[in-house]
């Protein structure tokens, strides 16, 4: 069981934001609800991750590819992958065309979910090209989840498109051939800071075939010991909001710890 730590960028500053009120889609408001805004930049953390030798993190570029602003936290996320070249995974607007480009940039793995999608179905013509662009080894596939009824399904465009596709074990053996790792949030409790979704977790907990990263929701310290205790403590996770390094209450140094001397 591994901390992964996150660099989350939006409007070129690092946040932590409600995962589900992202909204670029035509939506009235079109600004998301922030957590907390950094008055440092990416790079601060990245430096702190390598200094305490977390590697596997991820670095999420939360605005729409194409933008003004996606630029600027793309600028602010490549200045993390320098200062920690190798440790840190980089996800947001990743294609088979500039994928390799992060990976240049630093990037251990690039993170896709939009672009093997088409049609709301895993398009498995762009997820092969871009696993042979960069290697099945340097890929990891972000299949964040909403829950409906009890089926937990998979959502794209920074959490604002339900697609068609079901997380089952069948579904994820055939996308394990492409990627090294899943990364999979709680699309519904993410940002929230009221609690892991526990069913999503133990369900994710038996599967074994590649390495799952877990996001969304950690409360607390019981979180992190409940992840431990539904995935025998072999499912890695995330804690963004409740982070102190994010204004939250949880100790960065106390989670480090208890993850290096346990």
């Amino acid at each position: 069981m591994q901390f992964r730590p996150c660099i989350d960028i939006h409007n070129g500053k690092v946040k932590q934001i409600v995962g589900d009120s992202i909204s670029d889609l035509g939506k009235a408001d079109g600004q998301p609800i922030e957590n907390f805004v950094a008055d440092k930049g990416a790079a601060y953390y990245a430096s702190l991750y390598k200094r305490d030798g977390l590697r596997g993190g991820h670095i999420i570029n939360l605005n729409m590819k194409g933008t003004k602003e996606y630029e600027a936290s793309k600028a602010e996320a490549i200045e993390a992958l320098k200062a920690f070249p190798g440790g840190m995974q980089y996800g947001g607007g990743v294609d088979d065309k500039n994928a390799k480009d992060f990976i240049e940039a630093g990037a251990s793995h690039v993170i896709v979910t939009s672009y093997v999608f088409n049609d709301g179905r895993v398009d498995y013509d762009a997820l092969s090209r871009i696993s042979e662009t960069v290697g099945r080894e340097h890929l990891v596939l972000d299949l964040s989840c909403t829950r409906i009824e009890d089926r937990f399904v998979i959502v794209t465009d920074r959490w604002q498109k339900v697609s068609k596709e079901v997380i089952t074990y069948n579904f994820l053996d055939r996308l394990a051939q492409y990627c090294d790792e899943f990364l999979i949030h709680a699309a519904d409790v993410e940002g929230r800071q009221k609690g892991i979704d526990r069913d999503l977790v133990g369900f994710l907990a038996r599967y074994k075939k590649v390495p799952i990263t877990y996001a969304g929701g950690v409360a607390d310290y019981g979180d992190i010991e409940l992840i431990s205790y539904l995935s025998d403590n072999n499912m890695d996770f995330t804690v963004g909001s409740c982070l102190d390094l994010f204004g939250g209450e949880l100790s960065y140094e106390r989670i480090v710890k208890r993850i290096v001397t346990r």
